[in-house]
């Protein structure tokens, strides 16, 4: 899977990932460092890639947008080092590869995982 970074998470993830088997990017690294949240979204749809975030934001665009597509992954655990949370996506996977090829806002918190097909709020 490809995976966008957003600013606030550190690139280490990314090599987690891609030493997982997925390709990733950070956003500063492609000219996004100041970009507004819907700009990053409309990148990481145009090259299929799943946004990994903290931002709430995120979310709430794409309720709005009635998108189905990119995925996001918002990350709302206590412990943000890059390793617990390739820990925390790679132990649910298994739940959260297939809703992420689909269309999905995941959010992940302590102890508590939650996926909200895309769009939301649509039949």
């Amino acid at each position: 899977m490809k995976f966008l970074l957003n600013m606030n998470l550190p690139r280490l993830l990314g090599r987690l990932l891609e030493a997982a088997g997925h390709t990733w990017r950070h956003v500063a690294d492609v000219g996004l460092y100041k970009a507004a949240d819907q700009e990053i979204l409309a990148v990481a749809k145009a090259s299929q890639e799943v946004v990994i975030t903290h931002d709430l934001d995120y979310g709430q665009l794409l309720a709005f947008s009635g998108d189905t597509w990119p995925s996001v992954i918002i990350v709302r655990q206590r412990n943000i080092h890059p390793r617990a949370l390739f820990e925390t996506i790679t132990r649910n996977w298994e739940g959260l590869r297939p809703a992420l090829e689909a269309g999905a806002v995941v959010i992940i918190e302590e102890g508590a995982l939650r996926i909200r097909s895309l769009p939301i709020g649509r039949s």
